[in-house]
């Protein structure tokens, strides 16, 4: 996979916003990038469609999660419910786009787009997208 844009058409209160863009680092990154993307596209049966911003945190980040609830239940990832994906991307700084997770080894189908300079997310989350 190239280093593809990904889209996000985005709605507040079933009207459209507009839609956000991020340069996939597939290079870096290749298996998030496969799985951001099929979710993005809902290739795969599934994804990010109908789903919301379920968290949003001010002068922090905003974090998604594909799921038709709220609460983020019934959510999956191409990948199986948890992957291993390389950290070598740092720099987290406003308009990032990472994979939120539990810990180690625990990404998923939960993204954050950082509205802030948070560098003290290095080695914690994979770095995507910009």
């Amino acid at each position: 996979m190239d280093n593809a844009t990904l889209l996000f058409d985005t709605p507040l209160g079933g009207e459209p916003l507009g839609c956000i863009s991020f340069e996939l680092f597939a290079d870096k990154v290749p298996k998030t990038a496969e799985n951001i993307h099929a979710l993005t596209t809902g290739e795969k049966g599934f994804g990010y469609k109908h789903s919301c911003f379920h968290r949003v945190i001010s002068g922090f980040m905003c974090q998604g999660v594909t799921s038709p609830h709220p609460n983020g239940t019934g959510s999956k990832s191409i990948c199986g419910e948890k992957f291993y994906e390389n950290l070598i991307l740092k720099q987290m700084s406003p308009g990032i786009l990472s994979m939120a997770n539990a810990g180690p080894n625990t990404n998923g189908f939960q993204f954050f787009i950082c509205t802030a300079k948070t560098e003290w997310l290095d080695d914690k989350h994979v770095i995507l997208a910009r």
